[in-house]
């Protein structure tokens, strides 16, 4: 009896498993079944990592190799090489490779968004105790020109870049004329800030955390009180790459789907993920740097705690992961603000081109996530100031602190 029970139970597993595979057999069947895909050690290559640590891939037919990047401009390179199948890149990053103004121009695509919020804005104690707590006080010490201040950013078309910018410049603190801006991978941000060669960064998490746990900063923001719900990291390859493996690509979106759908499900699934991607494998830090603020448990440095409903996200109900068009159209609209385009583009036409909506879509039937009806958001940033995609031009135009000439 027992040993039909058994046989019953296999044949029932056997029956899921095919059910199961049903779309990635035959003719759908992953066109190349180990996939190379380049982090960086942030918290928000989470979906990366518990992919291939979860089995989410198997499922879908493939194997995801992650795989440790030293900064940003490695990842673009080893993609561009053929090296790296696919990335968890800055969203920013795809766009200038695309445009020309990040490195070799090459098309690109985007496949899915990872993550929504989780930035932030780090300043010195040297500030702090020069009375410099926030944008305010830094605008007036910044226009005294008593001295010069220096600010990170992790890579020059990048998000990290486009929040620093527009947090300054909010401020009335032109970052092309007013500061220094110099580039730094993110997990060297915590010992530059220890060496005293900068005054400030933004950069993801868990570094502004860790910045504040070791006493060497404080939070003057976070990027989603820049932009609630923003754009963060996103899937990336190559145009040529998703041309030659489309079932890859969409085995590719379903797997990183599953994996951020089980992330959020619950606080416990991300205390989890913290313990994972701590590891030396991944981000090589304490899981409580990394779990507090991936659970919304902020505190800034200065002495205030508080719960943020706008945390890191990685699914929300597959929100987070539509490549909204205007998402991609909005750092563009910021390139040419900061003089990194001399003209404007095709604002909707290049941002249709990178972000494969159709992929996506595809991806996300076969991991059963619901997508949704627009391709385009509504959004209201720190300025007041909306954002919907309707008029990517004049949005761009309309900034008054922007680069007078070329900023490279």
């Amino acid at each position: 009896m027992g040993r039909i029970a058994a046989m019953g139970e296999a044949q029932m597993s056997i029956l899921a498993d095919t059910i199961r595979d049903k779309n990635i057999a035959g003719p759908d069947a992953p066109e190349k079944k180990t996939l190379k895909v380049g982090f960086m050690p942030l918290t928000d290559c989470a979906s990366v990592v518990m992919a291939a640590v979860k089995g989410f891939d198997e499922k879908h037919g493939i194997k995801i190799i992650p795989t440790r990047e030293s900064s940003w401009a490695s990842v673009r390179d080893k993609l561009l090489s053929g090296e790296l199948d696919a990335a968890h890149a800055l969203y920013g990053m795809v766009y200038g490779v695309q445009l020309g103004i990040g490195g070799p121009k090459r098309d690109m695509a985007i496949l899915m968004s990872l993550n929504q919020n989780g930035q932030g804005i780090t300043l010195s104690h040297q500030l702090r105790e020069a009375g410099i707590v926030d944008g305010p006080t830094l605008a007036s010490a910044v226009a005294r020109r008593e001295r010069s201040y220096t600010f990170a950013q992790t890579f020059p078309t990048g998000t990290h870049a486009m929040w620093l910018y527009y947090w300054l410049a909010n401020y009335g603190i032109n970052p092309v004329s007013d500061v220094r801006i110099i580039t730094v991978p993110p997990p060297k941000m915590v010992s530059t800030m220890r060496a005293g060669n900068m005054d400030g960064c933004c950069v993801g998490e868990p570094w502004n955390n860790k910045t504040i746990i070791d006493h060497l900063g404080f939070s003057a923001t976070t990027s989603q009180e820049i932009w609630p719900d923003h754009p963060e990291k996103v899937l990336a390859t190559t145009d040529t790459w998703v041309t030659r493996y489309p079932n890859s690509a969409r085995a590719l979106v379903a797997a990183l789907l599953e994996a951020s759908r089980w992330i959020d499900a619950s606080l416990e699934n991300k205390q989890k993920t913290a313990e994972v991607i701590a590891h030396p494998a991944y981000i090589d830090t304490d899981a409580e740097v990394i779990a507090s603020r991936m659970q919304g448990r902020y505190q800034d440095g200065l002495g205030k705690s508080w719960d943020d409903k706008h945390r890191m996200k990685f699914f929300d109900g597959g929100a987070v992961n539509f490549p909204y068009l205007s998402d991609g159209m909005w750092f563009m609209t910021q390139h040419k603000r900061w003089g990194l385009l001399n003209e404007h583009p095709d604002y909707l036409a290049v941002a249709s081109a990178v972000n494969r909506i159709d992929i996506y879509r595809q991806g996300a039937e076969q991991a059963g996530v619901s997508v949704p009806s627009s391709l385009m958001r509504s959004s209201r940033l720190i300025d007041g100031v909306c954002w919907d995609g309707s008029d990517p031009q004049g949005y761009a135009d309309s900034f008054s602190v922007r680069a007078e000439k070329l900023f490279v």
